[in-house]
């Protein structure tokens, strides 16, 4: 299994950064690849999304489900078919952080788990002689930059505007 976990500071509250965390909705503004997301019903714990991605010559909709929310400090999803991946987001509080000219922060981490090779190859309309195995080793490097860009654009949405976010990754595959 592989794993990222990447985190950085928001100057707000854990109770003002959940409500961020839990609209999955609204992750497309936040990554280059991920097209759309459709809520589609309640699974034991929270919804179930479909989430349209998009990379070169490839399009694949994940399906996906909260597993445990609790908020404001946890929200954990699982991929429901074709990958094992599993991951969480997490807040928290970290008032000493927060600049003088702010009131508070937290930090927040977001962490994946996945194994690559449990990748389902009949989920994907691959190009001819293109394999599997090439996607993966394509797309491996990039997800490490997609959870910082992710971070980073959640961090702007949820102050309110645009700033230099250190990212610090705890692991990276």
């Amino acid at each position: 299994m592989d794993r990222i976990v990447v985190s950085t500071v928001v100057y707000r509250s854990p109770e003002e950064v959940f409500p961020y965390l839990e609209s999955f909705t609204q992750y497309p503004r936040y990554t280059e690849h991920l097209r759309s997301v459709t809520e589609r019903g309640r699974g034991a714990v929270g919804p179930r999304y479909d989430l349209t991605l998009t990379w070169w010559k490839l399009s694949y909709t994940a399906h996906s489900e909260v597993v445990d929310i609790s908020p404001p400090d946890s929200l954990e999803w699982r991929l429901l078919k074709d990958i094992d991946a599993e991951g969480e987001w997490r807040v928290e509080p970290e008032p000493e952080s927060a600049p003088p000219d702010e009131e508070t922060a937290s930090r927040i981490y977001f962490e994946a788990t996945y194994d690559p090779h449990s990748a389902d190859e009949d989920a994907l309309s691959l190009p001819r002689f293109v394999s599997l195995s090439w996607v993966v080793r394509k797309v491996q490097p990039r997800l490490l930059a997609e959870a910082k860009r992710i971070v980073t654009r959640l961090v702007a949405d949820i102050e309110g505007e645009s700033r230099d976010v250190e990212l610090t990754v705890h692991e990276s595959p």
